[in-house]
């Protein structure tokens, strides 16, 4: 009672009434966690064998999806996930690049409103820790978005241990931290980025649980996006584990999967990528190589989950963790580009893998592993660039150890988060009308098992790249052939029939509603008129 006399304090002193108090007591809070280039069988909840004990235990305590859809690469994913739009219609129909159409223009657009503006005007306080990536000026910053605390990267990715430019495609590119609008920076190698993520979430939750308002916090860690850099004791738990290569570790996730009931084992799986060589015909030092890749890999995923435990004891010390909702996601699946032995080369790569300076990434060779079963990889409209785990965890709420197909997609989140938080999301803000939500809310599927149905199919383009997922068929297309595949998910999932020319007629009716959905938001048809001249190997993204 004293405790909540306090709040009450403090609520009346920002001048809310008894009811608006009370209301607001009974808020959930909300966490919303987003790691970076993260496959689909990357958690040991989904198969893997790296050491993840507070993410399974969320997933043993609360629900995972078995298709969960990103955007296939990362701007595009937070566009999504911060308005509940389409990433065209938020503005980010390539990358966080302006190519001159408001599509494209590489910034969210006022009309999409974030989660922070809609749920700080329904009484949240609303913090973010971690990565940005959705507008490099400053007057779109996260501050100026609608969150009362930010720490973390503006653009696209960052070195784990100092703040220097990143050595990409022959150019420098900029490295910007920020708290609260000022530039941070630490000395060199003082610091482990993943740590100041995690450590300055917990400080903006010590700090907020004095005001008396439920919060949102974003928490986007950069990892395990390369640069392949990680802690030496983290490295240390690994030593060794993957000197049986990917070949033998893919079959112990997929076996892990099907134990799991992730998987059903009479599904076909992905056909392994032709550039990925067998690893028994590697040399010597290749495979020492390779594997010293894998072993930083998985100790920077174990560092972000040894990060997440670090916010759940924050949580249950400040008795707030029987009222939370935590969702987990990934961006977009593992990558396919090798930073530092691909065509265009890293400028620096001056010291062992995982060390401050080194510059590498785990490549096609790995990723297809973290990618299990899946098709392809991060940029491409196959399930494995599209596929994220979920993981959905309120205590009470949800029913522990759920496994639900789910078939949702980013824009699900802000009609989730706007319902559970009983939150109204405005027809204008500050004078604009706002886009409205295209999503679906997942309060039913999560906490009663309810089945998502949808009135339209799902729609993607990135790059030219296309697809359409309308009950068990997804229609796919790969810039620049343009020739619609199709496959029946629901018995295929690894992609490796095509049905197209079976059933010509779905394949017309999906590709109609393509048209109209390409109409209705902007999005150019022809990805050769507005194709960047160049567009590197590299990315950050």
């Amino acid at each position: 009672m004293k405790k909540l006399s306090i709040a009450f304090m403090v609520l009346f002193t920002a001048g809310l009434s008894v009811q608006q108090a009370l209301a607001q007591q009974k808020k959930p809070n909300i966490i919303l966690i987003v790691v970076d280039d993260m496959g689909y069988a990357d958690l040991g909840s989904y198969g893997s064998e790296i050491h993840t004990p507070n993410l399974d235990k969320l997933a043993q305590q609360g629900l995972r999806l078995k298709e969960f859809y990103n955007n296939a690469i990362c701007a595009p994913t937070r566009a999504s996930i911060l308005t509940g739009q389409d990433q065209h219609k938020a503005g980010i129909g390539y990358f966080d690049q302006n190519l001159g159409l408001p599509a494209y223009q590489g910034y969210l657009n006022k009309e999409s409103l974030t989660l922070a503006e809609v749920l700080k005007q329904n009484g949240y306080s609303t913090l973010m820790s971690g990565k940005w990536h959705v507008g490099n000026d400053s007057t779109g910053w996260p501050n100026q978005r609608g969150f009362d605390r930010f720490f973390g990267i503006i653009g696209g990715a960052s070195n784990y241990f100092n703040t220097s430019y990143m050595p990409l495609g022959g150019a420098k590119y900029p490295v910007i931290i920020e708290e609260d609008n000022k530039r941070w920076h630490k000395p060199d190698d003082s610091y482990y980025m993943t740590d100041e993520i995690g450590d300055h979430a917990t400080k903006f939750l010590d700090e907020q649980s004095k005001i008396g308002k439920p919060f949102f916090l974003y928490l986007t860690f950069n990892a395990p996006h390369w640069p392949l850099q990680a802690l030496p004791e983290d490295i240390a738990k690994y030593k060794g584990r993957y000197n049986i290569g990917w070949d033998s570790l893919r079959k112990e996730r997929l076996a892990r999967q099907v134990q799991l009931g992730l998987r059903d084992p009479s599904q076909p799986l992905a056909l392994r990528d032709a550039e990925v060589p067998n690893w028994d015909n590697l040399t010597y030092d290749e495979q020492q190589l390779w594997k010293a890749k894998m072993e930083v890999y998985a100790a920077m995923v174990d560092r972000m989950d040894q990060n997440v435990g670090k916010v759940l004891d924050k949580l249950k010390e400040l008795k707030k963790d029987d009222n939370t909702l935590i969702v987990f996601i990934s961006d977009n699946g593992a990558p396919a580009e090798d930073v530092a032995h691909g065509k265009v080369h890293a400028a620096r790569n001056i010291g062992p893998v995982g060390t401050s300076g080194s510059f590498e990434s785990q490549g096609k060779n790995w990723s297809f592993v973290s990618n299990s079963p899946l098709r392809s990889f991060k940029g491409a409209l196959y399930e494995g660039g599209m596929s994220s785990p979920l993981i959905a965890w309120f205590p009470g709420k949800i029913k522990a150890n759920t496994i639900e197909r789910g078939t949702a997609h980013l824009v699900d989140l802000a009609p989730t988060f706007y319902d559970v938080a009983g939150a109204k999301y405005p027809a204008a803000y500050n004078g604009t009308k706002t886009n409205p939500l295209i999503g679906k809310s997942l309060s039913g599927l999560f906490f009663r098992g309810e089945e998502l149905n949808r009135d339209k199919p799902l729609f993607w383009e990135l790059w030219g790249n296309r697809a359409i997922r309308e009950g068990k068929w997804k229609l796919v297309s790969v810039f620049p052939v343009n020739q619609w595949e199709l496959y029946d998910i629901d018995n295929d999932r690894g992609e490796t029939n095509n049905l197209a020319a079976k059933n010509p007629d779905v394949v017309r009716k999906l590709s109609l509603e393509y048209l109209q959905w390409v109409n209705a938001n902007n999005v150019v048809l022809d990805f050769n008129l507005i194709k960047p001249k160049a567009i590197l190997d590299i990315k950050a993204n």
